[in-house]
């Protein structure tokens, strides 16, 4: 009954935060007319927003990822010295994910020399900016935007995360802690960042020291799935202790 799968619907999006109308009309077995008028009644209850080829989950006032302009303005010069670290391990013709966030950003600067580098991202500011460079490859996932992030999210990233290989991939998080590991605030992007942890190359979380003992609403990955954690300042003894011991490599400027 229409109802039901309504309910159901509903349901489905709770869960999985975001979710396309081909993989609706299979789950239901009925056609996208028919999906689309029951997505309707949900968009119009304020429960799901509609995006090109789907629906997404409509996040609350107070879940709501902090706008990226705020963000952006943010410990600025910690985050030129993590870029400036992680970008010197960037070499000439590689293929790198830059993930979206106001750290990994700082990259863009330090990378306009180098040659037949390809980067692939779906950080908007990033697309922008390697777009002025002739020597650099850049390759955009594809997907809708979200400006809460000035990133490309959706479908359209993940497939793109899945048929690339990449040499390095470069993270970032809005909040991290031993107890909760790599943390985010919108669900959309975690599910991106999940995928990001689960390629096999090696994976660099670009993180500042105000982002220490916070956790975010949702955790895409535990500390010791990342390779290294790149830092503008030594972190407390309790996190030196955690990253030996699960052999997580922590960079800063001295080490």
């Amino acid at each position: 009954m229409k109802a039901d799968r309504i309910n159901k619907i509903h349901e489905l999006i709770k869960e999985r935060q975001i979710i396309s109308l081909d993989e609706l009309c299979d789950i239901f077995s009925v056609s996208k007319n028919t999906i689309r008028r029951d997505i309707a009644e949900l968009d119009a209850e304020g429960v799901i927003e509609k995006v090109y080829g789907g629906i997404v989950l409509r996040e609350s006032a107070n879940s709501a990822p902090e706008p990226f302009a705020a963000r952006e303005i943010r410990n600025v010069a910690e985050k030129k010295i993590i870029a400036q670290i992680a970008a010197a391990l960037i070499q000439d013709g590689e293929v790198i994910y830059i993930d979206s966030g106001t750290t990994t950003m700082h990259l863009l600067p330090h990378l306009a020399n180098r040659k037949q580098l390809t980067i692939v991202t779906a950080n908007i500011y990033v697309i922008d900016y390697a777009s002025r460079y002739q020597n650099l490859n850049v390759i955009a996932t594809g997907g809708y935007v979200y400006p809460p992030s000035n990133a490309l999210v959706g479908p359209g990233v993940i497939s793109c995360i899945k048929a690339y290989n990449f040499s390095k991939i470069f993270l970032a998080s809005t909040g991290i802690s031993i107890e909760h590991g790599a943390t985010n605030a919108s669900p959309l992007e975690c599910e991106i960042k999940q995928r990001l942890v689960q390629k096999s190359c090696p994976k660099y979380l670009l993180v500042d020291d105000s982002k220490l003992d916070v956790a975010s609403l949702m955790t895409y990955c535990e500390l010791n799935a990342l390779d290294n954690i790149i830092m503008n300042t030594t972190p407390p003894e309790k996190y030196l202790n955690y990253f030996e011991k699960n052999n997580v490599r922590l960079m800063t400027e001295s080490k």
